[in-house]
């Protein structure tokens, strides 16, 4: 399974639902923070984007890259040469993770991958998914949970959206739309009803 959705909308929370006890959620946001931090790509960051992107314990400081990467007019650049250092290692992971679950025989694997579609060309991961699912919270809502939980200026999330595909695309692509405005009690009660309509779908093409 695939879980498409904006910014703050509670995807790995319902990967983590989707999953269940028995299921594997292989989440890139992980893998990512584990391959920003490995030996090379620190050095990398060091020397393109100063010592201020590297915090005090030795890791990247995420706030400094995200404040250089999503400048509106000089950061493109820079997220294009951070994702090209990061992105591979994180496929490679995804895949060794694939392997790995469907080796053990998890009865569900569910990718929290936030750029699922937009990275689609270079990674190939869609054609694997018997079913995309689409977390869906209204704009207003996101950029609430944005501030409260992730200490986000206003407009944060549109800023960091607009390099991504429209949420109307990725919701069109969703083979079910799972609510969450009302948080985790709603959230659970979708994953209850959608999980039954899941069972013995597998070798969908996309």
């Amino acid at each position: 399974m695939g879980v498409l959705g904006g910014i703050a909308s509670g995807k790995s929370t319902a990967a983590r639902l989707l999953a269940g006890p028995d299921g594997v959620v292989i989440s890139a946001d992980e893998l990512a923070r584990e391959a920003l931090d490995s030996p090379a790509v620190l050095e990398r960051v060091r020397a393109r984007f100063g010592a201020a992107a590297i915090g005090p314990d030795g890791r990247a400081d995420r706030a400094e890259l995200a404040r250089l990467v999503f400048d509106a007019e000089r950061g493109a650049e820079g997220l294009a040469e951070l994702e090209g250092w990061t992105h591979p290692l994180v496929r490679d992971r995804i895949a060794e993770r694939l392997r790995a679950a469907r080796a053990a025989g998890a009865p569900r694997i569910v990718l929290d991958v936030p750029l699922l579609l937009e990275n689609d060309a270079q990674h190939g991961l869609v054609r694997l998914c018997d079913v995309l699912v689409f977390v869906d919270v209204h704009d207003a809502e996101r950029e609430r949970r944005a501030q409260s939980t992730r200490g986000w200026k206003s407009g944060e999330v549109a800023r960091r959206e607009a390099a991504q595909l429209p949420l109307a695309v990725k919701k069109r692509r969703a083979d079910h739309v799972l609510p969450n405005d009302q948080g985790l009690p709603e959230l659970k009660e979708a994953v209850a009803r959608l999980l039954p309509a899941l069972r013995g779908k597998s070798g969908h093409a996309r």
